[in-house]
């Protein structure tokens, strides 16, 4: 199972990425599960979304493996999470809330079908048990794969929510990507002298785009039950 190395530079985390894959398959490891991120649509090649970007790298070589051995590859596209929500709510805490969320995107429109991190978890758990139990017939072989939540929100209703368990009142004020980049929170992204949420605003280009917003239901099948949903899961963060 490769994991995402976690880094904001898109080809250096590739090459690390690339670097694990080709010690794998020297080390004759016949099957690489790699943990993708749900941008990009329905499984789509491109994204606006620089946060996609080594992903799709990724997974582009991943693609390549068959053609040079023995390696195959399953890519799964998971999220977006709903425990780290508040990346894409101008780090609102329901700890603390506040009764404005400003965002360089309007509310309204396509949104985010959040999922359950452990749930996303338990799922890939059970693709790789399928693997390892499947007798060359294995279901998503060379194949990406997208886990998603059950429902799409848009950004206004996660604010509801947000505001619903927290009992405030709380909206979405729309701002330039320019002002966001500015918010107090920059420090988070600061990376070797740059800051780096510039970049990281194109998140809710991808919004605006449907990118987030298309539900699959293999997260249920896999789990064999409907996913958790974004408030119920919100509302046991409190506790």
């Amino acid at each position: 199972m490769l994991i995402s190395y976690a880094s904001v530079e898109v080809e250096y985390r590739f090459e690390v990425h690339k670097t694990a894959i080709n010690a794998a398959r020297s080390s004759s490891v016949s099957h690489i599960f790699y943990s993708s991120l749900a941008f990009a649509g329905n499984l789509s090649p491109t994204s606006v979304a620089s946060v996609m970007g080594t992903h799709l790298l990724t997974e582009q070589y991943l693609s390549s493996l068959p053609a040079q051995g023995p390696a195959t590859y399953t890519a799964i596209r998971e999220g977006l999470y709903s425990e780290p929500f508040p990346v894409y709510t101008a780090w609102f805490d329901i700890h603390n809330p506040v009764e404005e969320i400003t965002t360089p995107h309007s509310g309204d429109g396509p949104g985010i079908r959040w999922a359950k991190t452990d749930e996303l978890g338990e799922a890939t758990a059970k693709m790789i048990v399928s693997y390892v139990q499947s007798s060359g017939d294995f279901l998503w072989l060379n194949k990406a794969v997208l886990l998603s939540g059950p429902q799409v929100l848009s950004l206004k209703e996660t604010a509801d929510i947000l505001g619903r368990v927290t009992r405030k009142d709380v909206r979405i004020k729309e701002i330039s990507a320019i002002e966001y980049a500015e918010l107090p929170f920059k420090d988070k992204y600061w990376y070797r002298g740059v800051n780096l949420l510039n970049d990281y605003t194109l998140c809710w280009e991808a919004f605006r785009r449907r990118e987030t917003a298309v539900v699959s239901p293999l997260l249920g099948e896999i789990l064999g039950k409907e996913p958790g949903d974004f408030e119920t899961t919100v509302r046991g963060l409190l506790h």
